[in-house]
């Protein structure tokens, strides 16, 4: 049905559980050609069941469309768990349940298992945007569910929530950035001596010891390489006592349907493989997700998912590569701190004005976090001796 707003007719909306029902392109043309807000992607998440009713991720998608053509959409899921989302709300859950209410299911706006920046109300107009969010929050009140949260929204998405009364929490996440390098050495050549000595060291110590790296995209991965990637990643989820979320068939669905944003680095020691690190990309951004290795080789952890993507990023003319949540590790191989940003609507009203004053509190935190860890930049000062770049 049709609303009339300021004189023309609105998007009709409705709620699906399937990308099924929608082309491919009308999908891919709203997702500004990002790999992870793809059809493909998405979609494969679905029907391999990884992100389904089953593993507590149920789609809800939010469908604008006009005159038949579709005008927007939100990545929507209806959570029993708070597994796999990057923004760690277990305090509020536990907070919820010590109280006597159900804190699940809530309503998430997120790509699944995936702590990446991007739009998620995927719109063409802000009226649009609007209106999606909107009807996210009249699908909060009508099901009377505790919560809606949108996850590692874009910043000025995130001010647009904010007008709606959303509350806006921050986290922290390592990007690095090319300002176009010619090689990796070029990069090196703007660390201090420090950082910049130490991942030389790492480099040629893993070459000695007989490691070496093959990097490949999509179409060039066989079942074979499919197969070890996915022990390695299997192995690095039961180390840290975590169950892995994504199947073998759904690397294999996006290996094949997605080729050319598909990136699996394998590292070989005397031509046996011992480690695999996957990443996905388009021009502009790269986005490091999962690596694993059969046994421990200094140094291949960060060559493997560090060295190995900056050297694609700048040989692709790759402008940021996204390293994943957390690790502050990071900040030594040339990765700086990044806020991320996302929006929570939170139905008691009780429990919204003390979350507003713990996420106000933590905001000022992360600022404090960010400012630190950018005077330990590893980068050298404009001020520095021209002798720091001699090794």
């Amino acid at each position: 049905m049709h609303n009339q707003r300021d004189g023309m007719s609105s998007p009709s909306l409705s709620i699906i559980d399937s990308l099924g029902s929608i082309p491919a392109n009308d999908w891919n043309q709203l997702a500004r050609a990002s790999p992870l807000l793809s059809h493909a992607f998405l979609h494969a998440m679905h029907e391999t069941g990884c992100a389904s009713k089953r593993t507590g991720w149920a789609p809800r998608y939010l469908i604008a469309r006009c005159s038949n053509a579709l005008t927007g959409a939100v990545p929507l899921y209806l959570k029993s768990h708070s597994y796999g989302e990057y923004v760690f709300d277990w305090s509020w859950a536990d907070a919820y349940r010590r109280h006597g209410e159900r804190y699940y299911p809530k309503l998430v706006a997120a790509v699944p298992f995936t702590p990446a920046t991007g739009p998620r109300l995927i719109a063409r107009d802000a009226q649009t945007r609007r209106l999606l969010l909107e009807a996210a929050l009249a699908l909060l009140a009508r099901e009377k569910l505790s919560s809606l949260h949108l996850l590692f929204v874009e910043p000025a998405e995130a001010e647009e929530c904010a007008t709606v009364g959303m509350l806006l929490r921050n986290s922290i996440q390592f990007h690095w950035a090319n300002p176009g390098y010619r090689d990796f050495d070029d990069f090196l050549s703007t660390l201090n001596h420090a950082k910049r000595a130490k991942i030389r060291q790492e480099r040629r110590k893993l070459a000695a010891s007989g490691t070496s790296f093959t990097r490949l995209k999509g179409r060039e991965i066989d079942s074979a390489q499919w197969r070890f990637f996915f022990r390695c990643y299997v192995k690095t989820y039961r180390e840290h006592h975590s169950t892995p979320y994504l199947s073998l068939e759904f690397f294999e669905r996006i290996g094949r349907e997605m080729p050319d944003n598909v990136l699996l680095v394998l590292g070989m020691r005397f031509g046996k493989p011992v480690c695999a690190a996957l990443d996905l990309f388009n021009e502009h951004t790269l986005w490091g997700r999962y690596w694993g290795a059969t046994e421990y080789i200094p140094g291949l952890h960060f060559e493997a998912c560090y060295y190995q993507a900056i050297e694609f990023c700048i040989e692709h003319r790759i402008a940021l590569f996204e390293g994943g949540a957390q690790g502050v590790h990071k900040l030594a191989r040339g990765f700086l701190p990044v806020a991320t940003h996302s929006a929570h609507a939170i139905a008691d009203a009780d429990f919204a004005r003390a979350i507003a004053n713990f996420v106000s509190r933590e905001r000022n935190d992360v600022a404090q976090t960010v400012d630190e860890l950018e005077r330990a930049s590893p980068f050298r000062r404009q001020e520095a001796h021209a002798n720091d770049i001699a090794d």
